[in-house]
């Protein structure tokens, strides 16, 4: 699969920790971004990168679109936010050039209009709603098995 994380790459939680389990999963990840929002030496990251969101579009099977934080909006790290969208946001014209079978996916919470148009985001293409409620369910497991929950029954038989 083809993954692009388009995006805050520099101030992103998500964006580091998707690239190493999409690239141990086999996927191969393209990070795009403006230069002044991605993180010295990410090009020791087991990834491509891009500035072109584009030129990615048409050969992704997923694009990961990430929040921009109010606060960089106005920290001059690109010049205006209709700029960032115009250049960076994943709009209806956009989505259009990518495979019919590709989805849309955003960890959360989106700024409609910025990164994302709400009607890429209300799409049927896109899992956000999904991604989102299953992330939480993600999250409360690995912390009960963290804190010293039993080994999930999975794959086991389990005796009544």
């Amino acid at each position: 699969r083809k993954i692009t994380i388009v995006g805050d790459i520099l101030h992103s939680r998500v964006a580091r920790s998707n690239v190493l389990l999409l690239n141990t999963l086999g996927a191969d990840v393209t990070l795009v971004a403006p230069p002044t929002l991605l993180p010295v030496a990410v090009e020791t990251w087991p990834c491509d990168v891009s500035y072109d969101l584009d030129a990615v579009l048409p050969k992704s099977d997923v694009v990961m679109m990430l929040r921009v934080q109010a606060e960089r909006m106005n920290a001059s790290f690109f010049p205006t936010v209709r700029e960032y969208s115009r250049r960076y946001g994943l709009d209806a014209e956009r989505l259009g050039r990518m495979t019919e079978d590709a989805i849309v996916m955003h960890p959360g919470p989106m700024n409609r209009g910025v990164e994302i148009a709400a009607e890429v985001a209300d799409s049927v293409r896109s899992t956000i709603v999904e991604q989102v409620a299953n992330g939480v369910s993600a999250r409360m497991a690995v912390l009960y098995l963290l804190l010293g929950g039993s080994e999930p029954a999975i794959g086991k038989e389990v005796s009544q």
